[in-house]
């Protein structure tokens, strides 16, 4: 049994890792701004009024885990704001990296006296932050954010090697999600999070730093 320390884990695709390394026999902690019926409805531990967005909250949280020491943590919260050439809106962009890429890196930073030896960081990014795949444009403060996530996920994977942590960034797949409304294209969470968790047990020291999709295909850069 590992314990995996999840964020962003009140619904969504949070909530199905929560269910399904739960279910499987794994100790989860389930971080989260507000917790959800589903999520208390798992019985596993749950830190509400955490937001990756704020030191004081990620403090709090770190006071909270005191003594704990966690195998795997799943960098999952994140906000997707699409905005067009059209209709670029600046605070919104910068909102996304914030919440997207730089939190994220600071949460890890923050947590990482908390990790066990071997360990595992996963981050949850997107295809959309790739900037080869990018054939249909837009959506500029999310791409642009995870492409600035992408990157803290490879210079995490160089700088924790010699520390035995490894780091994967993954792509979930178009998931019909509240983030996504729900779209018929995607799909389901449970689908997207089962291929999740097999690259997370694939990860590795000798494919660290790896941007994969949930299908196990390599996405370029």
């Amino acid at each position: 049994m590992s314990t995996y320390l999840i964020t962003g884990a009140n619904r969504g695709i949070g909530l199905e890792l929560v269910r399904q390394l739960k279910d499987r026999g794994e100790d989860v902690i389930a971080t989260c701004r507000s917790t959800s019926s589903e999520l208390n409805s798992l019985s596993v531990r749950v830190e509400t009024d955490i937001d990756i967005t704020s030191g004081d909250s990620v403090s709090k949280l770190k006071e909270n885990l005191k003594g704990i020491k966690v195998d795997i943590l799943i960098q999952n919260a994140g906000v997707a704001e699409f905005n067009s050439l059209s209709n670029l809106d600046p605070e919104s962009i910068v909102h996304q990296f914030k919440v997207n890429a730089l939190s994220p890196l600071c949460f890890v930073q923050t947590m990482l006296s908390h990790l066990n030896k071997p360990a595992k960081i996963v981050l949850i990014s997107s295809r959309m932050g790739s900037i080869e795949d990018n054939s249909s444009g837009g959506s500029y403060g999310y791409r642009m954010s995870k492409v600035a996530l992408c990157m803290a996920g490879k210079s995490l994977s160089v700088d924790l090697k010699s520390n035995d942590t490894a780091v994967a960034i993954l792509h979930p797949g178009l998931v019909s999600t509240r983030m996504t409304g729900f779209t018929a294209n995607g799909i389901q969470p449970q689908e997207s999070v089962k291929g999740l968790i097999q690259r997370i047990d694939e990860l590795t020291l000798d494919n660290t730093g790896t941007f994969w999709h949930a299908n196990g295909d390599i996405l370029p850069w």
